[in-house]
């Protein structure tokens, strides 16, 4: 990488995508599914194995310094749980990986020889050499990376395994799922506890408690019904006295109808 990609990369990283005012690479925001989530959080494979043997090419999700610059900047403000994405991806690597660990271990156990003659001699050579001396080179499975090591290797060929970038790589793999587990778990146990809260809080209150807001909230509910209560009244007593009007006026009513027939019986009489 030229030295102007270098600080390219080195400004990404710090200021993210609206450093420069690019609006394509801001169209694409770190949100968008395309976008590498285990890259966000710097534990992509593709990323750690770079340049091993097991190197897996470019990811197929897009990875880009300024997203993970944007990502961190918004994780600051609001809790993203990204961690279950990258966990699962992480998961599900490792998975493949001691899959094929027990794999190779098998296949190693059914063909030794075989694999014991195509690292090492001729047969020919292999038949004239003393039993320790082929001992030496029977090999095993590596339990971290899979790769294949010599049953009897000395000290520095394992120190280069050990130290190599990938065995390291796969240390890192391993350590970085145990982190999203450990965050996953985390943040599930505090979204639990939140929602545990809220959900007392309101118990409370339909208890008509929850302290000074839940008694205002209470209070005002007893307003309310004590109006609503009055207002009922009201109307049955309007309701009430409107009966007794219209009573006390059919009553006058049929009074005066009867009056007055008395009235023209006792002048037909005279």
């Amino acid at each position: 990488m030229s030295a102007q990609a270098q600080m390219r990369a080195l400004l990404d990283q710090l200021m993210g995508t609206a450093r420069d005012g690019d609006e394509t690479r801001q169209r694409v925001k770190f949100t968008d599914d395309r976008v590498c989530k285990s890259h966000l959080l710097d534990c992509c494979p593709h990323d750690i194995l770079a340049g091993t043997r097991m190197d897996l090419g470019e990811c197929t999700k897009i990875h880009d310094l300024a997203l993970r610059a944007d990502y961190e900047i918004a994780s600051k403000e609001k809790d993203l749980f990204f961690e279950l994405d990258a966990m699962d991806h992480l998961e599900s690597f490792i998975a493949e990986c001691d899959r094929r660990t027990e794999l190779a271990k098998k296949r190693l156990a059914e063909t030794q020889e075989e694999i014991s003659a195509e690292v090492s001699v001729k047969d020919e050579y292999r038949n004239s050499m003393p039993a320790s001396s082929f001992q030496q080179q029977k090999l095993r499975v590596c339990e971290v990376c899979s790769a294949y090591l010599g049953l009897h290797d000395n000290d520095r060929r394992l120190a280069d395994h050990f130290g190599g970038k990938l065995h390291l790589g796969f240390i890192l793999i391993r350590e970085k799922l145990e982190q999203m587990r450990k965050a996953v778990a985390s943040k599930q146990e505090k979204r639990n506890q939140e929602r545990l809260k809220r959900r007392e809080e309101r118990e409370r209150e339909e208890r008509g408690g929850g302290g000074a807001a839940g008694g205002k909230r209470s209070r005002s509910r007893d307003r309310r019904r004590r109006r609503s209560r009055s207002t009922s009244r009201d109307k049955r007593r309007s309701r009430s006295r409107d009966r007794h009007r219209r009573h006390r006026s059919r009553s006058g009513s049929r009074n005066k109808s009867h009056h007055g027939s008395s009235r023209d019986r006792e002048r037909s009489k005279k």
